[in-house]
């Protein structure tokens, strides 16, 4: 019974394509608007947080407003990395300059002076070369680790240790190259001309630049010591700064990968939510249109009760029409959305995906409405009396 009623629905469908087609447009728009958008939030949310976590989560970062007099130096860092429940502590500068190679056209480079702990910290790897040494803070060496990006702009390739590149009209030495970052975000972040130089070296090349320190990342023992770490950094740091929480900020990364998740998930439901509104407006274009054919077809509901066919028989066929629509609809939505995504990946130079989820939760939510706006049609075709369905002229 469930076949000849799926066949029956499928001609009546056949039989009235346009009608059918602008039935399914409000589905098509809901699903495309539900896969797509949530998609890229979802890819772009995971993209973010995967670049914050490729950071390390047992990380912290420290920026300090007000030395109180007590101006942070490297051999105070030195003593806070003593520590038992801290591993690394890296100081962080940062200038602009002008940078170039051979006489090459000029570029603005970002020039980060730290010490070789900050890529351990941070889980930075190498392409090519080190890192930087304590040797290199002592002898205030002229030596830079650059990006990837850094190299192949200015000399086409990541093998260009040993070479020189210019900053502020300086030459410096190639003694590293990072490994180029493959999340989404970081790729985007490494558009730029990232430079990493001794901080001794900064402090006397750079200008405006001050041997305290006000910025520095400090890595935890271990993921279980985190909360031992953030003790003892934050006892460290109220008594250097007489007690005042404001004269300094800090910043957990495992605090900040769970507040991105939160976001994430907010994002998700809302985004979610306005394009299940789409896809319950076209339930009730769905349910419109199946009742002008409820009525259209009123004649052939007479007929078909009149030569036996039971109540439980049209009302299936009526609501496996409306669920075929909707599934069509669905399935339209769905081919549409990997296209848009396919073309937004090209574009974009990104690569978003659909999300597997999200799919199936399109389908079911379709499938849902299907069967929920296509029931008060079919039971209305389904409550006609025969003699009444055949007397009726249209």
């Amino acid at each position: 019974m469930i076949l000849q009623s799926a066949r029956m629905a499928w001609k009546s469908i056949v039989a009235n394509k346009m009608r059918s087609f602008l039935t399914m447009l409000g589905i098509i728009i809901g699903v495309f608007t539900l896969v797509v958008l949530v998609s890229i939030t979802s890819s772009a949310s995971d993209s973010v947080t995967e670049s914050i976590s490729s950071l390390g989560s047992n990380l912290f970062s420290v920026s300090i407003s007000d030395d109180k007099g007590k101006p942070v130096r490297l051999d105070d860092l030195k003593d806070l990395a003593g520590e038992e429940s801290l591993a690394l502590v890296a100081p962080v500068s940062q200038s602009s300059m002008v940078i170039n190679q051979s006489g090459d056209d000029e570029e603005t480079a970002t020039v980060y002076g730290t010490t070789g702990d900050l890529f351990t910290i941070q889980n930075k790897s190498l392409a090519a070369g080190r890192f930087l040494k304590s040797v290199d803070l002592s002898n205030h060496s002229m030596v830079a680790v650059v990006s990837s990006t850094t190299a192949e702009e200015f000399f086409g390739n990541v093998n260009v240790v040993g070479q020189n590149i210019t900053l502020n009209g300086m030459d410096y030495q190639i003694i590293g190259v990072l490994k180029e970052e493959t999340n989404t975000m970081s790729a985007m972040m490494e558009e730029t001309y990232d430079v990493y130089i001794p901080f001794t070296t900064l402090i006397r090349t750079g200008t405006g630049l001050s041997s305290n320190i006000t910025r520095f990342y400090v890595s935890s023992a271990s993921e279980e010591s985190m909360d031992q770490a953030e003790t003892a950094l934050k006892t460290w740091l109220l008594s250097r700064f007489e007690n005042d929480e404001d004269a300094y900020k800090l910043i957990n990364q495992s605090s900040v990968l769970e507040v991105m998740e939160d976001v994430n998930g907010t994002m998700t439901m809302l985004l979610g939510g306005i394009a299940g509104i789409s896809l319950l407006v076209g339930g009730i274009g769905i349910m419109n249109i199946m009742l002008v054919s409820v009525t259209e077809r009123t004649r052939e509901i007479g007929i078909r009760k009149a030569i036996g066919a039971s109540r439980g028989t049209i009302m299936l066929q009526f609501l496996i029409e409306a669920f075929i629509i909707s599934l069509l609809g669905c399935a339209v939505g769905i081919v549409l959305s990997g296209a848009a995504m396919l073309i937004i990946n090209q574009v974009g130079n990104v690569s978003y995906h659909l999300s597997v989820n999200i799919v199936i939760i399109a389908v079911a939510f379709s499938m849902f409405v299907g069967l929920v706006f296509g029931l008060y049609p079919a039971n209305k075709a389904a409550r006609k009396k025969p003699i009444d369905a055949l007397r009726y002229i249209g």
